[in-house]
């Protein structure tokens, strides 16, 4: 076998229900589920598929959203493959899984009749801040850790970090293999994996390659998804090249407006600052002016009464007494 050649993918939507959608397949549903959720295979008794159809409109929808509805035993097992990143995601899974709960509850029921959730979601995409691929959510108090119900499971796999982590499990090797592209990627898991389940599942998707009318299917499939991942990446940066723009001019005028309001402040204290000055030197030169004119005033006075006493003195040497003198200054 050609080691690399291409395989059609198992984490495309319409191949992965005809895999685990096949009423014929519930062997490999059982470990699937078995492998994926930790739980033992002599667990799951009865698995019952709900929606297996695939239309042929379906091909040319928008996004690779894939539901496959499960009953298993007393649980209700909803197994989602999403191919290309959804805002909200998160929010529409928790909406999904309410959806499914309730509708499980038929009029007349009691609440202790409710089954078990659990959602499955296989994404093509990171979404959680962490290396480990699993994660596994719950209802539970936030001290205490202690679960409010058994009833909620919701799970996310993401394949974009499969082989990142050391924790070698048996999921792995299904991410892995949802995750194959080439003929020598599925050689590399049947040769290490030891599950015949796996095995067997790879048999088949060699069977699925080799159906060209389906390989046509496929071709169409991915083309759309294509196409529509590139509009919606032309239509991000498109946003992002307007949002610039706005911020720029955004950024402009705050930052007239704030240089406006620093402008001012800045002349009002620079406009103080000289006010001061020029109102020193002013106040200078005036009180010059004033204190000369006043010292004029005082020195005539001064000269006036030395005159007086200069007189006097010469008056009194001539023999005149102080009240002829008097009379005669008055």
């Amino acid at each position: 076998m050609n080691k690399t050649e291409k395989i059609i993918k198992l984490k495309l939507d319409i191949v992965f229900k005809r895999m685990f959608g096949n009423e014929n397949h519930k062997d490999i549903i059982a470990a699937f589920l078995s492998d994926m959720l930790e739980i033992p295979r002599d667990s799951i008794s009865a698995i019952y598929i709900n929606n297996t159809e695939i239309t042929p409109d379906y091909l040319y929808q928008k996004f690779s959203r894939l539901d496959l509805k499960l009953e298993v035993d007393d649980k209700i097992v909803n197994i989602e493959m999403q191919v290309n990143a959804e805002p909200y995601f998160n929010d529409r899974t928790l909406f999904y899984w309410a959806k499914i709960y309730s509708d499980e509850l038929k009029s007349g029921e009691g609440y202790d009749e409710l089954k078990q959730t659990i959602c499955i979601n296989i994404i093509n995409f990171n979404m959680f801040d962490c290396e480990d691929y699993h994660s596994h959510f719950k209802v539970m108090e936030k001290e205490r850790h202690e679960i409010l119900s058994d009833k909620f499971s919701i799970h996310f796999f993401e394949l974009k970090k499969v082989g990142k982590s050391q924790n070698r499990r048996r999921m792995e090797e299904w991410l892995k293999l949802i995750n194959s592209e080439t003929e020598g990627e599925l050689m590399e898991i049947e040769n290490t994996t030891t599950s015949p389940e796996i095995k067997q599942t790879i048999v088949k998707l060699r069977e699925l390659s080799a159906d060209e009318k389906l390989r046509e299917a496929v071709y169409y499939r991915e083309k759309r998804l294509h196409d529509e991942a590139t509009k919606i990446t032309a239509a991000t940066n498109i946003g992002i090249g307007i949002g610039r723009e706005q911020g720029i001019e955004i950024g402009r005028e705050q930052g007239i407006e704030i240089g406006k309001e620093q402008g001012i402040e800045i002349g009002k204290e620079q406009g103080i600052g000289i006010g001061r000055e020029q109102g020193i030197e002013i106040g200078k030169e005036q009180g010059i002016g004033i204190g000369r004119e006043q010292g004029i005033e005082i020195g005539k006075e001064q000269g006036k009464e030395s005159e007086r006493k200069e007189i006097i003195t010469k008056l009194l040497k001539k023999g005149f007494t102080e009240e002829e003198i008097n009379n005669m200054l008055a």
